[in-house]
Parts: C-alpha cells; structure tokens; sequence
C-alpha cells in the first residue's frame, strides 16, 4: 500500500476533527472532536513508521510505541475532560460552550459598591447554587 492513502486519509481526519472543534458549541462534542484529530494524528504515526521501517529495515518500530503513548494520554484527557463537563453541566446546567464562557460575576448594570447587603446576598444565592 502507497503512503499517500493513509496520509490522505489521516488529513481527512484531521480537518474533519478541527471543524468540529471550531464550529461544535456542545463540550462533549468538542472533546470528541478532539479524539478524531488525535487518531488521526496516530494513524500518520504508524503509516510512516511501516514506511521507515521498510526502507531503513529499521526494527525499533518507534512511530508504533509513541502511538502507544498518544493512545493512554488521549484516554486519561478524555476522562479528565468527561469529569469535568459532567460538573459543569451539574453546576450550571448546560453544556453550551458559548453560555460557559462567563465563568466571572456579570455587571447586570446595577451599582452594588453603594448597597453592600445586595453583593452579600448575591454572594449567599451562589453559594446554595454550588452546593
């Protein structure tokens, strides 16, 4: 087999799984789109370590081995990445990329440096949130 169809098809890959990064506004989605773009980033690894190994008759293999690696690291991001969607989906109640972009206290137009007791209580209201 050429090494233009894997490398074809890994480019394919790629571009599908950044489109899904920038255009995808759910968190799942977005992490998903992120192990396409690593897998396609593994399949380059291994079809040019078959094709090295064939013209240096090298036997070491390593494009395989860091394959290896890639694979164990996108598992444990995946996981740490799924843990912490699901409590920020159980802390704010969406997923949406673009409603969790504030993650700061928002000015609602009111001036609160005059009203102490209004900044307590909204600082109480989000603390029965959270918990």
């Amino acid at each position: 087999m050429h090494l233009a169809y894997p490398a074809v098809l890994s480019a394919l890959l790629f571009c599908t799984g950044l489109y899904g990064v920038l255009a995808r506004r759910n968190a799942i989605l977005v992490l998903m789109s992120v192990e396409l773009m690593l897998n396609a980033v593994n399949l380059n690894l291994v079809a040019f370590d078959v094709w090295l190994s064939k013209t240096a008759q090298d036997t070491l293999h390593s494009g395989q081995a860091l394959t290896l690696f890639t694979i164990a690291i996108a598992a444990a991001e995946i996981g740490i990445g799924l843990a912490i969607v699901l409590a920020v989906y159980r802390n704010r109640g969406t997923s949406d990329i673009d409603k969790l972009r504030d993650t700061a206290e928002t000015d609602d137009g009111d001036d609160s440096h005059d009203a102490p007791e209004s900044a307590a209580s909204t600082t109480a209201e989000k603390a029965e949130a959270t918990a």
